[in-house]
């Protein structure tokens, strides 16, 4: 199994970079004569697939991200493995679909951690390679031991330390969720001793405002649909909350925390490899970005929350250069999964879209099985490895990041971890466009599909056509299977299951051998 997760199927290493050698018995790549490269992931949240100026947005500008895009490879086949936060956080950082556990659905704010230490995770793979690491940003991937049941007036007794993260500052979940404050290294990021904090999924605390009930203290944002517990920052979020004082955040200034600490681990260890996961907040919900970006879209707070991401991209390329590791860094940009506008928050993001298509061609979006949930761009820049201003329609998804990875380093995965990671890495780096096989897609019922690159199935569902409890999404569900031709261009409107059974039963049969 190890073999097979870290081969380049069939290509000799001595083609893909004259820097790199094959290790014995060709089981991964290592770097002869020159340093080992830094390698920056940066994860937008719900960033749709047609979102940046370089894939074909609309009234919204990104030029960080497309001189990201000029210096090297922009990705039009590239996916997600869920179509929602945390099952797909958990993929990329495990190589493991996570459909495989039953606990890796959207997790709540006080969820226990759902990587947990005994696993191998992507920092651990960095980390033995020698490699400095860190997360910064977003996490919504659990803390703690027992969901429910952290003390956050204390450092936790598991936290990302144990996972292979040198150095962590996250946010506790999410934007939405309490409980809304940093955490660094374990403990919670300028503590306030004269506020504790107490947090609960279940009830309200004694005395304390909720969106619901005392709407008018939802100075800076009103929900659209739920989002109306506990207030922070004149925000109503999910769950419930009391103290925190000086430690909660206030959401204008999430980017700027983030990429300060950001900026200041690139300077810290410019003179050894490095690996950090960058998690920005935007665009997820609740959108509020700085001052200074609003306006800047003509697309209202969502817009702008693009314009705010972009900035936080421009910062980081920025350091690189002024560090003189620009040329020495791989930079992976992509999105969590697809976009939504109404996920909450009543801030105009459908009415404001004045011809921007978020998920650019593809039906659906966010929570869907359809392609706009899953379908992200992918943009991989290394200047003077990488070429400029390539485009590749090579199906790739964000599964094999951990083999390509551990290829990259030379590093060596233990049996029995990243088990449905595969090593593309000379199709991320533009050597070729050898296709994966075949992507599995995760929709928010967990209803599987299958895309290859001219077929995409969809497994029946009992799941009902539409969102029915807030954002205007197709969900991609139906009680018979679907088969779509990808090469006709129309959408995945037009299903062919009936006339191709020869390519039902195909695909049907690689999602049987997958869940065994």
């Amino acid at each position: 199994m190890k073999k097979d997760l870290l081969l380049l199927s069939g290509i000799s290493a001595a083609s893909l970079i004259p820097s790199m050698a094959q290790t014995p018995e060709g089981e991964a790549f290592c770097l002869k004569n020159s340093p080992k490269p830094n390698v920056i992931v940066i994860l937008a949240d719900d960033l749709g697939y047609g979102d940046l100026q370089c894939y074909g947005a609309r009234n919204v500008l990104t030029p960080n991200v497309d001189r990201l895009a000029e210096s090297g490879i922009r990705f039009t086949n590239a996916h997600a493995v869920a179509s929602t936060s945390t099952p797909s956080r958990y993929s990329l950082l495990t190589g493991m679909y996570s459909w495989r556990r039953n606990d890796t659905d959207v997790a709540r704010g006080d969820a226990a951690m759902i990587i947990r230490p005994e696993q191998y995770s992507l920092a651990d793979m960095f980390k033995n390679a020698g490699y400095a690491t860190c997360a910064i940003g977003k996490w919504h991937l659990g803390l703690g031991d027992v969901t429910g049941r952290q003390d956050w007036n204390a450092p936790l007794p598991s936290a990302l330390g144990d996972i292979g993260f040198d150095y962590s500052y996250i946010m506790a979940a999410t934007a939405d969720r309490v409980p809304c404050v940093f955490m660094e290294n374990g403990k919670v990021a300028n503590y306030d001793p004269s506020a504790p904090i107490y947090v609960s999924y279940e009830k309200n605390f004694e005395g304390e405002p909720t969106g619901r009930d005392n709407p008018e203290l939802l100075y800076n944002l009103r929900h659209s649909h739920g989002h109306d517990m506990s207030i922070v920052n004149g925000i109503g979020r999910i769950g419930f909350m009391k103290g925190g004082g000086k430690a909660l955040w206030k959401d204008e200034n999430i980017a700027d925390s983030i990429t300060v600490h950001a900026v200041d681990f690139i300077i810290a260890h410019k003179n050894k490899p490095f690996f950090m996961y960058f998690a920005t907040n935007d665009v997820h919900v609740p959108r509020f970005p700085h001052e200074r970006f609003r306006g800047q879209s003509g697309m209202g707070l969502r817009g702008d929350a693009i314009v705010q991401f972009d900035w936080c991209v421009g910062e980081l390329i920025r350091t690189l250069e002024e560090q003189g590791i620009a040329d020495n860094t791989l930079v992976i940009l992509t999105s969590d999964n697809g976009p939504v506008e109404d996920d909450g928050y009543d801030d105009m993001a459908e009415e404001l879209l004045n011809g921007h298509c978020p998920a650019g061609p593809w039906r659906g979006g966010k929570y869907s099985a359809f392609e706009g949930g899953t379908a992200v761009p992918f943009i991989v820049s290394w200047p003077g490895t990488v070429g400029e201003k390539m485009e590749s329609d090579a199906l790739i998804s964000h599964i094999d990041l951990f083999a390509s990875f551990a290829s990259l380093t030379g590093a060596v995965i233990p049996k029995g971890n990243a088990t449905d990671s595969r090593n593309h890495l000379s199709t991320i780096l533009g050597q070729d466009r050898t296709d994966r096989e075949y992507v599995i897609e995760q929709a928010a019922n967990r209803t599987l599909s299958v895309r290859t690159k001219d077929w995409k199935y969809i497994e029946p569902s009992d799941g009902k056509p539409m969102i029915d409890w807030g954002p205007k999404i197709e969900t991609g569900y139906l009680s018979t299977p679907q088969l779509f031709d990808m090469r006709e261009n129309t959408g995945e409107r037009n299903n062919v299951a009936s006339k191709h059974i020869d390519v039902l039963f195909e695909l049907q049969n690689i999602l049987r051998k997958e869940r065994k």
